[in-house]
């Protein structure tokens, strides 16, 4: 919430700052401001600059986040059909193979989240229980039709999770490349610089006007970096998906 605040706020200053000090240095500008047309040009190029890096770069991190979230539903999914599908085979596997897809998707949401927050990697532990999972499934042998189609299944199943989690370590990793943040950083100083740069005069309006660009600019930073990695920061991807795939389980005998 403090940062919410004070991030927009703190560029917002910088903003008006940036302005009064470049129009004072200017002096005859600031005393006899250039022709407005000129001026309005130049701050309509600027602003028309920074829209469009701006956007660009949110619709990158919003794709990374989107992608992210899907790769999560995909694995819980999968997950679900594994459970669904030892309900059919015999003990002792039918019992094993469901408490280990319970025991990685609690494993995932306890603690995988917390490591790709803070390592930005995936947790071996949970990964582990993955290999056992399907070591199990594979040593399942059975006459029966059945038994041996839902074996096949619980293993296509097996392989979308391994997919998705393959996915989601990418995406843990994943980050705007740093030319995209140089040009978003470009633009928004020049930003900053504009009204110096378009002669605009010092005045209450011009100063509430510049106060209320910076905290848009602001918000529009914290925005883009809270998008930029989609398991760590302050807008993670929900772990919903998994936890409705634990309440399908309890569903599920």
């Amino acid at each position: 919430m403090i940062e919410d605040i004070g991030v927009p706020l703190a560029v917002a200053v910088i903003a008006v700052l940036v302005f009064v000090v470049g129009a004072r240095l200017r002096a005859l500008v600031w005393r006899k401001p250039e022709n407005g047309d000129s001026g309005s040009v130049t701050l309509e190029l600027i602003s028309t600059l920074f829209m469009a890096v701006a956007a660009f770069v949110v619709v990158i991190c919003w794709q990374q986040y989107d992608n992210a979230h899907n790769h999560t539903v995909t694995e819980s999914k999968s997950l679900v059909d594994v459970y669904w599908a030892a309900h059919a085979m015999p003990e002792p596997a039918h019992s094993e193979i469901q408490r280990l897809v319970r025991d990685y998707t609690e494993q995932v949401v306890a603690t995988e989240w917390s490591v790709m927050d803070r390592d930005r990697r995936l947790d071996q532990d949970t990964q582990a229980i993955l290999d056992t999972l399907r070591d199990t499934v594979l040593a399942v042998q059975s006459e029966d039709s059945e038994v041996g189609d839902q074996r096949t299944t619980a293993l296509a199943a097996l392989d979308s999770v391994a997919q998705a989690r393959h996915d989601r370590a990418l995406d843990a990793q994943l980050g705007m490349p740093g030319f995209l943040y140089g040009a978003l950083w470009f633009g928004i100083v020049l930003l900053l610089f504009s009204s110096v740069l378009a002669g605009v005069e010092v005045s209450a309006r011009s100063v509430a006007m510049t106060a209320l660009l910076g905290i848009v600019v602001g918000a529009a930073v914290l925005a883009i970096y809270r998008l930029d990695r989609p398991f760590a920061g302050g807008n993670v991807v929900s772990k919903d998906a998994f936890e409705l795939a634990l309440a399908r389980f309890q569903q599920i005998t």
